[in-house]
């Protein structure tokens, strides 16, 4: 199967998981959010996808992707629902839910107003869910993310090693057989180890507090199911083991200098500059000779 192939068994699974364990969370796990911002989050961000693709499609003259019978309107809606239930899960805004709203309704904005040119075509170069998380964690400073152990918050025993094991296993097998990802997972792993020990050998920073993250429930959704997104993010193995390695890279320059919550600036300043490259690239490329050019037939959704 081509990579198009598997993008959509690839959504169905991930909006599986995360609906699975939304549910769990609300009702056996611990989360300390309002089951209604999770509702209202999911809806908005429905609304928003059907809206911006209704008014692109009138200005552009294609045909909506959502119409030609439910399934379509479903599986139209996968990319929406987990961003709904990504952005509900990892904020925390106490009792209040427009803060949520705002970050589902930003989350799938930014899929249509930052887009860089690729083979002819446009695409997304933002990760939709964690763009959503920063800008909402920038223009409410009251909001935060939710606490790491609400995760495994009324898990005893066995129980605290049973949730990540499944979760390090449905996550490998999601990116080693559908997105392909292992490649950046393992840069980014190998090289937010690396900016621990450095940290840790070279500043007052004590060594195993800077690996502590990565023993965390939340470190680990974030290492399978948001870094590794598959619209925006490199396809090439080695270009994938750069990506993720600024990641960690960038974490570590941002934590060093005392800036909270870096796991998710650190990924929205590097698809923020792999957009800008993208650019810059597609610009070159225009004003290339003729002979030098490579043509090429856009094709919505594939990773670049």
């Amino acid at each position: 199967m081509t990579n198009k192939d598997l993008r959509l068994p690839a959504l169905r699974r991930f909006a599986i998981a995360i609906t699975a364990l939304n549910i769990l969370g609300h009702t056996v796990l611990g989360f300390e959010q309002a089951t209604a911002q999770l509702v209202f989050s999911v809806l908005t961000a429905y609304t928003m996808e059907i809206l911006l693709e209704t008014l692109e499609c009138r200005v552009s003259g294609r045909r909506p992707r959502y119409l030609g019978g439910f399934r379509n309107l479903v599986d139209f809606l996968l990319s929406p629902h987990i961003t709904g239930c990504a952005v509900a899960m990892l904020l925390y805004a106490n009792a209040r839910i427009l803060p949520v709203v705002f970050a589902a309704a930003t989350a799938i904005a930014s899929k249509f107003l930052f887009r860089a040119p690729v083979n002819g075509g446009t695409r997304h170069f933002l990760n939709p869910s964690n763009f959503g998380i920063t800008a909402t964690l920038v223009l409410f400073p009251w909001v935060s993310i939710a606490p790491p152990y609400h995760f495994t918050e009324n898990l005893h025993g066995w129980a605290d090693w049973i949730l990540p094991a499944i979760i390090i296993t449905s996550g490998s097998f999601l990116n080693g057989k559908f997105t392909k990802k292992i490649p950046l997972i393992l840069g980014w792993l190998s090289t937010f180890a690396l900016q621990a020990i450095l940290r840790g050998s070279f500043t007052e920073t004590s060594m195993l507090s800077a690996l502590l993250p990565m023993s965390g429930v939340a470190f680990i959704l974030f290492t399978f199911y948001m870094v590794t997104d598959p619209a925006t993010t490199p396809v090439k193995p080695r270009a994938q083991f750069a990506f993720g390695a600024s990641v960690a890279l960038m974490y570590g320059f941002l934590v060093f200098n005392h800036v909270v919550f870096g796991l998710f600036f650190a990924l929205t300043a590097v698809t923020a500059g792999r957009g800008v490259w993208m650019w810059i690239t597609a610009l070159a490329r225009r004003g290339a000779p003729a002979e030098m050019q490579v043509p090429g037939v856009a094709v919505e959704g594939k990773p670049a």
